[in-house]
């Protein structure tokens, strides 16, 4: 699964390719039904996303005698991958309503000085569409709020492997990702 970027982008993929792309969509799930009840227009998005689990978890997690360790093992890192990114963004939520609450503002007022509606904007508080770099800085200057409480800096799946890869191709010693680059503290 590509990286989401918009919500409504999951009605464009094809199937979950990962234990992480499973736990991603799961937390997805988590928001959308929620969000779902207040936007009818998420409702086909959520039911394409649940018809995405079902379909993963019936390839790979039906046979329980096929279930191997390195399975279980992937499973566990995706979900403290996923973990991570939940606490994250539940932390910048908490930490932009705090600031939007010192200066008398709501997230609709928000909204206005982002120029987003009020279900877009309850999207990206909530995480479910990622706010773009335009966003971030606004927040940012507006709200005075430290880029690295709005930005996570930690690697998604894909990137973390090809990066890796391409560290391995170039063949500098120097040059390599560090544990704590890839996981969010």
């Amino acid at each position: 699964m590509k990286e989401i970027i918009n919500i409504k982008e999951i009605i464009e993929i094809k199937q979950l390719d990962s234990e992480y792309d499973l736990q991603k969509a799961l937390m997805f799930d988590r928001k959308l039904r929620l969000l779902a009840k207040e936007d009818k227009s998420l409702v086909p998005i959520h039911i394409k996303l649940i018809d995405l689990i079902h379909k993963y978890e019936e390839k790979n997690w039906s046979d329980d005698k096929s279930i191997t360790i390195a399975q279980v093992e992937e499973a566990e890192k995706a979900e403290e991958l996923v973990e991570i990114e939940r606490k994250f963004i539940q932390n910048r939520k908490e930490i932009i309503r705090l600031k939007l609450k010192s200066y008398d503002m709501t997230q609709q007022d928000l909204g206005i000085l982002l120029d987003h509606n009020k279900s877009y904007m309850s999207e990206l508080i909530n995480g479910v569409t990622q706010f773009s770099l335009k966003d971030l800085i606004i927040i940012h200057r507006v709200l005075n709020i430290k880029l690295q409480k709005l930005i996570p800096t930690y690697l998604q799946n894909e990137t973390r492997r090809r990066v890796k890869q391409s560290i391995k191709k170039l063949n500098k010693p120097k040059l390599r990702l560090r544990q704590k680059d890839l996981i969010l503290n």
